[in-house]
């Protein structure tokens, strides 16, 4: 038998942040990952098909590990936990999930997989609690005619430097860069600002 390798598994929905995702690389290489054998998926924990998993469980072989910051990272449904034990059991690897180690390279004992399965069941619930609290929010905000979202920028709302400044970039005395450096505002800040003001 070759060498046992440790694969890590880092996933971070779309809308979330990059340090988020390098983060999770850090703890994956503290852990024994490297590069070479850490698998990046960048989408919603609820999609099925992922693409990145699938080629490590097909890669994998039995002795080795697979390495993810917690249960949640790997999967966000217990139906997709309880396949992944499953092949876990069936190749014979090692899964360590957060502080929640599963050997299938030995016999799993009962009691650790019933307890990543409760696990799973949890974060579902918890998951599923957390989305019909912000839908209800959302009804309840529509139900009051409350725009969701940010307020839109109106020319009330832009500060005084601009309109100080404003003349001289009509004139042609500056560029927008320098505009947004005089008015300490980010570049596009400034360019929202003008289009607002010149409608």
């Amino acid at each position: 038998m070759g060498c046992l390798m440790i694969y890590g598994y880092a996933r971070c929905s779309t809308n979330e942040k990059l340090q988020d995702i390098n983060r999770q690389v850090r703890e994956l290489k503290q852990q024994g990952a490297t590069d070479k054998t850490i698998y990046l998926e960048y989408e919603s924990g609820m999609k099925e098909n992922r693409a990145e998993l699938l080629k490590l469980l097909d890669i994998i072989k039995p002795g080795d590990t697979i390495v993810a910051t917690e249960v949640s990272r790997i999967t966000r449904s217990t139906r997709q936990l309880c396949d992944i034990i499953e092949t876990a059991k069936d190749k014979h690897i090692k899964l360590v999930l957060g502080s929640f180690i599963v050997d299938c390279s030995k016999e799993l004992d009962p009691m650790t997989e019933g307890m990543l399965k409760m696990m799973g069941v949890f974060s579902e619930l918890e998951r599923n609690m957390i989305s019909q609290r912000v839908k209800s929010g959302m009804e309840n905000a529509k139900a009051k005619g409350k725009a969701i979202g940010r307020p839109a920028t109106t020319p009330d709302d832009i500060p005084s430097i601009f309109y100080r400044h404003y003349p001289k970039y009509q004139k042609g005395e500056i560029n927008k860069k320098e505009f947004s450096r005089l008015c300490d505002l980010s570049y596009p800040t400034i360019y929202k600002y003008i289009h607002l003001v010149e409608g």
